[in-house]
């Protein structure tokens, strides 16, 4: 099964679900809005991808809480990551021992189809 983490009224996570729909896959969302994610979870995405793919550096939460200001090393972003997880890049997809971060529709192609 497919695991799609993300908020529902994300751009990139509407664009996920929409090409698991067309393409009769199941999948099942996780959101960042109603449930909290832990820092576990945090964690072992870590191990699939670095930081700079995982941590939204230009969301609206990272300039709302002027984290830029801050000059963040890895650690720190990890923290704010289990603290704000609307600060994680979206969408986040499992699938298979396998992490995606973010839309692409021809990655998405290569790697459901």
């Amino acid at each position: 099964m497919i695991q799609v983490y993300g908020i529902k009224n994300c751009d990139s996570v509407k664009k996920a679900l929409k090409f698991f729909k067309n393409n009769n896959l199941e999948y099942t969302l996780f959101d960042f809005k109603t449930q909290d994610l832990p820092c576990e979870k945090i964690s072992t995405w870590l191990e699939l991808t670095e930081m700079k793919i995982l941590f939204n550096s230009r969301s609206t939460t990272f300039r709302n809480l002027k984290l830029k200001e801050l000059n963040l090393d890895e650690v720190s972003q990890q923290e704010w990551l289990c603290k704000e997880n609307l600060l994680i890049k979206r969408p986040v997809v499992e699938y298979d021992g396998k992490l995606i971060v973010g839309f692409n529709e021809e990655n998405y192609q290569r790697s459901f189809l």
